[in-house]
């Protein structure tokens, strides 16, 4: 299999720009869509008009909307720039715009988020490399304390009132053409939208934040179903399904299917681009569907993701459903006939259905039609170590890479692969993931957030060739794993490269700390393993701390136990400051590299255990074990440690447990 460097980035179109940015808006709040569901289901079922009716759980919907909302929208929009601390500060940013004005403030939220994350990412950027050792954590919460009280006063005085204008704006002009009978006309906008890629930001970007401040005051909003009616694409496909000629109508029953029961919008894009006159046939949909959701004063209680019918029936409130349901069904019926006047007669092969989809994805800013699957010639996926996760991840996480996803699974478990396959967004690539599964113009983005993982860049997700390739691959790299490896003798064990240490694509954490029993070959005093790493320097429940502190902790720990001398210390932090010493799992293992050798005295392991982790780099370790080796007395240790952390179960039961006993019995029986 292949994976898909990272190629030469062209001039970037304002189609692109568009894209990019909406992206951003809609990665802000489809993360967070299950809060807005929980919020529209507690408005439907509890507020006075609701199923239950009940006042003191209907108390929730005020503080849900006002608070948790956007302050959950902020901090993805703060972490997304600049990780866990980015999105503190852009939570504290946000608080300003929240207190400083009357309305749901999901715009002030989108707004303030980012800009907090971009803020400490540009004061860290210049100012960390200059902090004097021991400084760090006071100047990382004072700073990220005033920066984050600015921005919140600003939010407050400057953004929140602008923002709350432009709200009300927005709403009395949508009201406008409610009152004048022209939302209908909205339509014109959303499907070439959504043919472009435009849906996600569109429907969460934009409609979402009005739809929930709608819904605060009616219990409903027309909004929610704008873009999320499946009326429109199922029509066309029924269209395709009935009139169409050639290969191409079998194709049509499934892709419907998909479309109205999965919510799987991007299904039916490449039909319309076989024949872009059909265009015509979903705007005339859309407004159709509008027009009787007016008409009949229908709405949801919250965004329904994905645009599934069975979503849209769980949000549909209390004596909504018969407009909801005329309104989806008007819209497949429109859709239908008007698209059937175009499609009578005409004839389609799968080659006509693939070139459209070609041309869909460069829609999407993929490849341009003909691009290969796979650019480049690269390492079979299964080398590199035994893969146990394989994770499929596009923009969202819940459409294209679900599909992906669902259609491997079923090829890896008739493959009797002990493999887990799962499905997220980019932004949400599991430390875990072995293997990452990504569209050709996402694996750049997948490659940043997943570097130790190896990636398989595709066309498509959706009955991929390559997926049995890869099933094949995977099942010869499991047999050989079952050969007896030769034993190779401690003296003869070649040295690891740091890199090793740090896990490299397709390095389990398991061999990055095997490979960490190497890193220094000056001899030494025969030690047991009770000496390489004794109970008390095992230390439980430390307070969270910045990375570099707990690197010096571990590395003073070292020295006080007479492991090594106070040179090895820095040279841990500068092993850091090279590639992160995180290796998965909730662990990291600091240690110094190099010339570091020479400060060692004899090998050792301290533990130490953070119940509420450290952060390394984006990556949150609960267990920060340092290490210094100067022969191989401590790769038994090693090893066993190595074991017990390959199960996820142990490593949480260890960074939560009271008995030092525990972690010693665990690393050393």
């Amino acid at each position: 299999m292949t994976t898909n460097p990272a190629g030469t980035a062209g001039p970037t179109s304002g189609k692109d720009r568009v894209q990019k940015f909406g992206r951003f808006l809609s990665a802000m709040v489809m993360p967070n869509i299950g809060a807005f569901i929980a919020w529209g289901l507690i408005t439907a079922l509890f507020i006075p008009t609701g199923w239950l009716p009940n006042e003191q759980l209907g108390k929730l919907v005020g503080p849900m909307i006002t608070y948790l909302l956007p302050l959950l929208i902020a901090y993805t929009g703060g972490r997304i720039v600049a990780d866990h601390r980015g999105g503190v500060l852009g939570a504290i940013a946000a608080m300003g715009v929240i207190v400083g004005t009357d309305i749901p403030m999901f715009i002030g939220a989108m707004i303030m988020g980012p800009l907090g994350g971009w803020v400490i990412k540009q004061f860290d950027r210049n100012v960390q490399h200059r902090i004097a050792p021991g400084f760090e954590m006071l100047v990382n919460n004072f700073s990220a304390g005033i920066i984050g009280m600015l921005l919140a006063i600003l939010g407050f005085f400057a953004v929140g009132p602008v923002v709350e204008l432009f709200s009300k704006a927005v709403a009395s002009g949508v009201q406008f053409l409610v009152n004048v009978h022209l939302l209908p006309l909205v339509s014109l906008l959303i499907e070439p939208g959504k043919i472009l890629f435009l849906n996600n930001a569109i429907n969460h970007g934009i409609l979402t934040p009005l739809g929930t401040a709608q819904a605060q005051e009616t219990g409903k909003s027309i909004y929610f179903l704008l873009e999320a009616n499946p009326g429109p694409g199922l029509g066309l496909l029924l269209a395709y399904w009935v009139f169409a000629k050639g290969s191409i109508r079998s194709s049509a029953p499934g892709a419907a299917i998909i479309h109205f029961l999965g919510g799987i919008h991007e299904v039916y894009f490449p039909y319309v681009l076989m024949r872009p006159i059909l265009l015509l046939g979903v705007i005339a949909g859309g407004m159709s569907g509008v027009a009787t959701l007016v008409a009949l004063n229908g709405g949801l209680v919250s965004a329904s993701s994905p645009g599934s019918i069975f979503a849209i029936l769980a949000l549909t409130p209390r004596g909504g459903y018969f407009a909801n349901i005329a309104a989806v069904v008007v819209a497949a019926a429109v859709s239908f006939l008007v698209s059937a006047v175009f499609l009578r007669g005409a004839s389609y092969t799968e080659d006509d259905l693939a070139s459209a989809q070609a041309d869909s994805r460069a829609n999407k800013g993929g490849p341009a039609v003909g691009a290969p699957a796979l650019a480049s010639a690269g390492p079979a996926i299964g080398e590199g170590g035994a893969v146990r996760k394989v994770v499929f991840a596009c923009d969202a996480g819940m459409g294209s890479s679900a599909m992906g996803a669902t259609g491997f699974r079923k090829k890896v478990q008739a493959a009797g692969l002990p493999i887990e396959v799962t499905n997220t967004a980019i932004d949400a690539i599991p430390a875990d993931a072995d293997i990452v599964v990504t569209q050709q113009n996402l694996t750049s983005r997948a490659r940043a957030k997943a570097p130790q993982a190896r990636h398989v860049s595709i066309d498509n997700f959706i009955g991929n060739p390559i997926y049995d390739r890869m099933v094949t691959e995977l099942q010869a790299s499991a047999q050989a794993t079952q050969v007896p490896a030769p034993a190779v003798s401690a003296q003869t064990a070649p040295v690891h490269t740091a890199h090793t240490l740090h896990a490299a694509p397709g390095v389990s954490a398991a061999t990055a700390l095997a490979g960490a029993g190497t890193m220094g070959t000056s001899a030494a005093v025969p030690q047991g393993k009770g000496d390489v790493l004794r109970r008390e320097n095992i230390v439980l429940g430390l307070g969270s701390v910045a990375r570099d502190q707990a690197v010096v902790r571990a590395g003073e720990q070292l020295v006080k136990s007479g492991y090594v001398s106070s040179d090895y210390v820095p040279a841990m932090l500068e092993r850091e400051k090279v590639v992160s010493t995180y290796i998965g799992n909730g662990i990291a293992i600091p240690h110094g590299v190099g010339a570091a050798k020479a400060a060692i005295k004899t090998s050792g392991i301290v533990v130490n255990q953070y119940p509420d982790g450290v952060d390394f780099d984006g990556e949150r370790a609960y267990l920060v074990i340092g290490i210094a080796g100067a022969g191989d007395e401590h790769l038994q240790i090693l090893s066993r440690i190595a074991d017990a952390l390959e199960d996820e179960a142990t490593v949480m039961r260890l960074a939560r447990t009271r008995d030092a006993d525990e972690i010693y019995r665990t690393f050393t029986s």
